[in-house]
């Protein structure tokens, strides 16, 4: 049935980070699968013949999407535990100076910013 299709999309979705799939394949997929990956955000990636897998999934390992939705508040992962001190660095630099680059009155809409491990306590940084 759609409804039963649509929830193990869903489930699908939920279960992995990102998607992959290949450039002739990539115009079926929401003949076959729906607009459940869109809904979602996980919409694959395309990927050439003439690409290197790894490298792509490399790239997209390293990408980080932000879904900015009617609230005060904004999460997002800028890393994992095998990055270095230098490499976390660089991302939540980015990726803050990114995210208040898109703000109307820039640093004048942010109240506050923490840094927050799986299992550690938030941290203030501004």
């Amino acid at each position: 049935s759609i409804q039963n299709k649509k929830h193990c999309m869903f489930i699908l979705a939920k279960k992995y980070d990102a998607f992959l799939a290949s450039d002739s394949l990539i115009k079926q997929i929401p003949k076959i699968c729906g607009p459940g990956f869109n809904r979602v955000g996980k919409f694959p990636t395309q990927v050439s013949h003439q690409e290197s897998l790894v490298q792509k999934v490399e790239e997209v390992k390293g990408t980080i999407k932000f879904q900015l939705k009617k609230v005060l508040c904004l999460a997002t992962c800028v890393g994992h535990v095998n990055m270095t001190k230098e490499e976390l660095y660089g991302n939540i630099t980015l990726a803050i100076n990114f995210l208040v680059s898109l703000l109307k009155k820039n640093w004048q809409n942010v109240r506050a910013l923490y840094i927050k491990g799986t299992m550690t306590p938030a941290q203030r940084v501004y």
